[in-house]
């Protein structure tokens, strides 16, 4: 039976279709000349693969419910706010790089960096799956847990992006850097309640003897991506080349990630 599917069958056939789906987004970027809407996709993929696992996977109804309200919103959310800033801002700056870096070689650069996105959304969701597939079916304590873990990381990434958003819309924003609100005490506001939110899934996989498995690609891996590889370092080095000394400065004086108070200059 369907709802009986084992987790990684799961896995095995959701990898294909999301592939096929990033491959049309690919398409779509070649006629609207915006990569941006990559991340648009990942996360729009991301709250149907939490749709497919709360459906098929094999776990108890409660911790699936809750796993679902948990990322459609976060999903739904930040779909959102990346569609809100590529209908009014240029092609963001990263991809503008890439391009130039690319060359001739610009598309197919782009298709197997649009597929690279697929992978990512696979193996991000595996949190949602173990989560969906919890044979707990009490509420306890893990759950109230996810429940804080989730509204504070939402709460915060939200008032994170509206900050910066209000910033950017000022005239005199220009070559400036945002030192408002949350951005006062971390460069990256956004992307550390955006790893928090992992935490909501790991505690609703606690009972699943594979709950571990939501800790790795959930929090952990998030980290590791957003300190070495497709958050902070590309977003810095588009900063520094946009907004040079003024971002330098930032750098000096604002936590990276974790936000506490400034230093002095």
């Amino acid at each position: 039976m369907l709802g009986s599917m084992q987790p990684l069958w799961l896995l095995l056939y959701a990898t294909p279709v999301v592939c096929i789906i990033m491959a049309g987004v690919w398409w779509l970027q070649v006629k609207l000349k915006d990569a941006g809407i990559v991340d648009l996709a990942w996360s729009l993929c991301l709250g149907g693969l939490a749709i497919g696992y709360a459906a098929l996977a094999p776990g108890a109804l409660l911790p699936k419910l809750f796993m679902l309200l948990f990322a459609l919103v976060w999903s739904l959310r930040l779909a959102v706010h990346l569609f809100v800033r590529i209908r009014d801002y240029p092609e963001d700056g990263r991809y503008r790089y890439l391009r130039d870096y690319w060359g001739e070689r610009e598309q197919t650069g782009f298709f197997w960096f649009f597929q690279a996105q697929a992978g990512f959304a696979i193996i991000f969701s595996i949190p949602f799956l173990v989560a969906a597939s919890n044979p707990v079916a009490d509420f306890t304590p893990w759950i109230a847990l996810a429940v804080v873990f989730w509204l504070v990381a939402l709460t915060g990434e939200s008032i994170a992006d509206w900050q910066l958003a209000r910033f950017k819309a000022r005239p005199d924003a220009k070559g400036r850097t945002c030192r408002e609100g949350l951005w006062r005490y971390s460069r990256h506001p956004n992307y550390f309640f955006e790893w928090l939110h992992w935490f909501a899934y790991v505690c609703l996989a606690v009972g699943h003897p594979y709950w571990w498995l939501a800790l790795l690609t959930g929090p952990v891996l998030m980290f590791v991506f957003l300190f070495r590889f497709t958050g902070i370092p590309y977003t810095e080095q588009q900063a520094i080349r946009s907004r040079g000394d003024d971002y330098r400065d930032y750098q000096r004086t604002t936590s990276a990630f974790f936000p506490w108070f400034p230093r002095r200059r």
